[in-house]
């Protein structure tokens, strides 16, 4: 019988609960952000590679699921530190529009992705592992992606590691510029 061996390292630490925590940034955080969010320390634009940041917009920032459920898992957040949607501008909420659009046609553009699931968890009992900041997931998918490892083994495998897929990323976006209400 042949065996293969699946490498993850990343998953470790989700599984463990053993997360690293990163360092309060050098550079302030926005205003009202929580020096505990890995997102407001993302915002801060300091360590874009090592914070996995993707995009940074005028009200949004894009950056890469640390514990993928498929390759590709981004996480579409405003740049201010908000728990609910009704705490959002209606330009902002525009712009992460418009963000979770470009970054769905960039996945495709990149690796190539043939759909997608895009949602957010609203509340900690609604299953958002970070319900001070609210944010979206898009998870690509592909034709034939579910198939017997999550089935009968539990186990999802990543084809790229997190900093290829960023380098990926990174050359290929266009940044968009942003709309503001009329």
């Amino acid at each position: 019988m042949n065996h293969e061996q699946l490498w993850a390292p990343w998953r470790l630490a989700y599984i463990s609960g053993d997360q690293e925590k990163k360092p309060a940034p050098a550079t302030p955080l926005l205003p009202g952000g929580d020096p505990d969010c890995f997102l407001c320390q993302a915002a801060t634009g300091a360590d874009d590679r090592g914070r996995l940041v993707v995009q940074h917009g005028h009200y949004s920032l894009t950056v890469l699921n640390r514990y993928p459920y498929n390759n590709g898992h981004l996480l579409v957040a405003p740049q201010r530190h908000v728990a609910r949607l009704d705490q959002l501008e209606a330009v902002e909420q525009y712009n992460l529009m418009r963000t979770i659009v470009q970054m769905i046609g960039l996945l495709e553009h990149t690796i190539q992705a043939e759909g997608f699931n895009v949602g957010l968890n609203l509340g900690q009992v609604a299953g958002a592992g970070l319900p001070g900041h609210v944010h979206w997931h898009i998870v690509p998918r592909w034709h034939g992606d579910t198939n017997f490892m999550p089935t009968v083994a539990g186990i999802r495998v990543i084809p790229q590691s997190l900093e290829a897929l960023w380098e990926a990323l990174s050359e290929a976006l266009v940044p968009v510029e942003p709309q503001h209400d009329e």
